[in-house]
């Protein structure tokens, strides 16, 4: 392969690696759309499809490394949990009640929420750049909401979807904020088969308890969309924003990964019917551009809770 066709193998998974995430909104809707399967059957479909994926990625990531300590065994379950688990679970839910377009602009929040948790936990400043950065985004979210607000003559739904996604996007800047140490210690592809894995159980134990067995017998094409959502949403573009960090830097791949938003919003109007207006175009641009502002720090993938 010549150097030229190399130089663009990086970017190229980082694209459809970012693709591959922002069609999970789309599933998830269509799902919801094809049947009358409840959220946390949905996400226990696409857990027990990805998790053997896992089991593989965990067992190749581990081949003569250290065994994990202690320390980092109690560091994944958490960050299972509340990365994995709880940001998944509540914007599954989420998404019964808004469009994937503003689920995908509400979740993009993530960056600005680790850097306001960082400045309280870690005592980290907020310069002034960053706060303008942070009302840019928020301005542009209000925009967004306003318009939604305005043409669905459902604000009820629109407000309980926005809080439910907007909590999934801090309890994956939680995360984000936890994972750096423990990434360090086990490299990112071990980091997160394992911590994909501990979210599973979470995932299925809440299943076990509140629904019947019976419950996973869905029509085919749900299981097919679980498949895919498992595969071409969740396994293969997380090995390929992986790999395009490895390859580009996470810098260059945090930039590629703002497209996220973007993808949600052209693939929601083309394949949901989601309308698509200028209001909301104007909020989405001023969202991303406080997000590529804010983002200063290196980011696993783009947000996938």
């Amino acid at each position: 392969m010549s150097s030229g066709a190399a130089r663009w193998i990086g970017p190229a998974f980082a694209v459809v690696g970012v693709l591959g995430f922002s069609f999970k909104a789309i599933l998830i809707k269509l799902a919801y759309a094809w049947s009358s399967v409840d959220p946390t059957t949905l996400l226990a479909l696409r857990m027990l499809y990805s998790a053997p994926f896992f089991v593989a990625m965990a067992w190749w990531s581990g081949r003569g490394a250290a065994p994990v300590g202690r320390a980092d065994w109690q560091a994944l379950v958490w960050l299972g949990f509340v990365g994995y688990y709880l940001a998944s679970l509540l914007d599954f839910m989420g998404l019964a009640y808004i469009t994937a377009a503003l689920e995908r602009l509400v979740l993009f929040l993530y960056p600005t929420m680790v850097v306001l948790l960082n400045a309280a936990i870690h005592r980290k400043p907020v310069g002034r750049r960053a706060w303008q950065a942070l009302a840019l985004s928020y301005a542009g979210i209000v925009l967004v909401f306003w318009h939604d607000l305005r043409v669905s003559g459902d604000p009820h739904s629109i407000a309980v979807g926005g809080a439910l996604v907007f909590g999934s996007a801090f309890a994956y800047a939680l995360y984000l904020v936890g994972a750096g140490s423990v990434i360090s210690r086990l490299g990112s592809m071990r980091f997160i088969a394992w911590a994909m894995l501990a979210s599973t159980v979470f995932v299925l134990a809440q299943f076990a308890v509140t629904r019947p067995l019976t419950a996973l017998d869905v029509p085919p094409r749900i299981h097919l969309l679980s498949l895919a959502m498992a595969v071409f949403s969740t396994v293969l573009p997380t090995w390929l924003v992986a790999e395009a960090i490895r390859r580009i830097g996470a810098n260059a791949s945090s930039l590629i990964g703002s497209l996220g938003p973007v993808f949600t919003i052209g693939l929601g109007a083309v394949i949901l019917g989601e309308p698509m207006h200028a209001i909301q175009l104007a909020g989405a641009v001023l969202v991303l551009a406080g997000v590529l502002i804010v983002s200063r720090r290196p980011r696993l993938a783009p947000a996938d809770a």
